[in-house]
């Protein structure tokens, strides 16, 4: 499926209307959008670097999967379909917290999304979409939080601010 609309929502998530995705990107409309963060037993965290070819974020790390989901489809559904198609893989994803922000993005674009934050696990080992991913890497949340501090500017806007109450959800066990 062609993934070229956003939802439209309020702070509330409250649907709005729908706008094709780069219109929504340029103008900085609020739009529904979701992150899947993927873990191994050994509590590592699976990253992917974003490919060069996306529109924004080329070639930055982020979380292990996020998109938009398209007018009609179920946030959870869409997370569990594009986790598949981006990264192979299949994974029952657990509902951890939403967030809305807004950061400028290059491209002149303007990243405004009400994010939905799902984690989940795997055993195995993904089989990336090279449309969509130029690389992946598995790195324990220690690493992340200190390559973050050392090397910000190499990883996405949303990932830096979703992974905070991630982990918050990982040290009470509620993942």
């Amino acid at each position: 499926m062609e993934r070229n609309k956003v939802i439209l929502v309020d702070e509330n998530d409250s649907v709005l209307g729908e706008m094709d995705k780069i219109d929504a990107h340029k103008q900085g409309h609020l739009h529904r959008a979701f992150s899947v963060f993927i873990f191994n037993n050994k509590g590592e965290l699976l990253l992917q670097q974003r490919a060069e070819q996306k529109y924004h974020g080329a070639g930055l790390w982020t979380n292990t999967c996020c998109s938009h989901p398209q007018p009609g489809e179920d946030v959870l559904t869409s997370a569990e379909e594009r986790l598949n198609h981006e990264m192979g893989l299949q994974s029952t994803l657990k509902f951890s917290h939403a967030f809305v922000y807004k950061s400028e993005v290059e491209n002149n674009l303007i990243e405004h999304e009400y994010d939905h934050v799902f984690t989940g696990y795997i055993a195995g080992e993904p089989n990336i979409n090279k449309d969509e991913v130029q690389d992946y890497k598995w790195m324990s949340l220690s690493e992340i939080l200190e390559d973050i501090k050392n090397s910000p500017e190499i990883y996405t806007s949303w990932f830096k601010i979703a992974l905070p109450q991630v982990i918050i959800d990982m040290e009470k066990n509620v993942l």
